[in-house]
């Protein structure tokens, strides 16, 4: 099945709606489950994609499934760019970020807004680097999101994609396997009192397009010089293009 089939809830409507009430419903634990799941290494994961996208020296960044805000802060205090603009689907996550911009004191730097990722509500060419932190496999039509974020880039403007991956080596997918599939669902309904958002998660991360095949929509979507970067023993991958 393609990522983009499936949905958290087994109802009616567009994956792009049920994944906008999925975020709603959890967005009050979001941040600490997301420590949890990753046992804090999302942190690390993070600041490699920072220093890839610094070493491009941007001015203007665009975050895209910003969710709680943290990469779009990640990316103004370290690649150091005039501003970030944030846009999401969830109205609840966005309420997360603007509270924590606010508190550390970047309301002017960092802007956030709701939008969706298949219409991005922005000009051609209006952005020097696009980024996008565990969020493509939540995209209703990936090549299209991939084709919105290449039209707003600058010419010579570069994507860098941080995405969740399912491990190759079969001593580590055992466990992973068990982690992922068991143990965080258990959690997550624990914590969120929603469980079908912490099934889904699994579900997707296994069917959303991994490696070459991902590089392969990123160059069908018009981005060259495509690679990507394994971390911690294949669990997250680190995508990256130019336009």
């Amino acid at each position: 099945m393609k990522v983009e089939e499936i949905k958290p809830y087994n109802s009616d409507g567009g994956k792009a709606k049920q994944v906008e009430e999925m975020f709603d419903s959890i967005a009050p634990a979001y941040d600490f489950m997301n420590r949890a799941m990753t046992m804090g290494i999302d942190r690390w994961w993070r600041r490699v994609a920072v220093r890839m996208v610094g070493k491009t020296h941007p001015r203007r960044i665009l975050d895209v499934a910003t969710g709680t805000g943290d990469f779009a802060i990640g990316l103004y205090n370290g690649a150091m760019p005039e501003g970030v603009v944030g846009i999401d689907l969830s109205q609840g996550m966005l309420d997360v970020a603007r509270k924590k911009i606010a508190k550390l004191g970047l309301s002017e730097a960092i802007a956030v807004q709701q939008g969706d990722c298949l219409a991005l509500p922005f000009d051609d060419v209006s952005f020097d680097a696009v980024t996008v932190a565990f969020g493509v496999r939540n995209f209703e039509h990936l090549l299209q999101g991939y084709q919105q974020m290449q039209r707003v880039l600058r010419p010579g403007g570069s994507l860098c994609v941080i995405e969740l991956s399912t491990p190759r080596n079969r001593v580590v997918r055992w466990f992973y396997d068990l982690y992922t599939l068991h143990i965080i669902p258990w959690f997550g309904a624990l914590k969120s009192h929603d469980k079908s958002a912490y099934r889904y998660l699994p579900q997707s991360i296994a069917a959303v397009p991994q490696g070459e095949d991902m590089l392969a929509i990123m160059r069908k979507a018009g981005f060259k010089d495509c690679k990507v970067k394994r971390l911690t023993f294949g669990t997250c991958s680190i995508y990256s293009g130019l336009k």
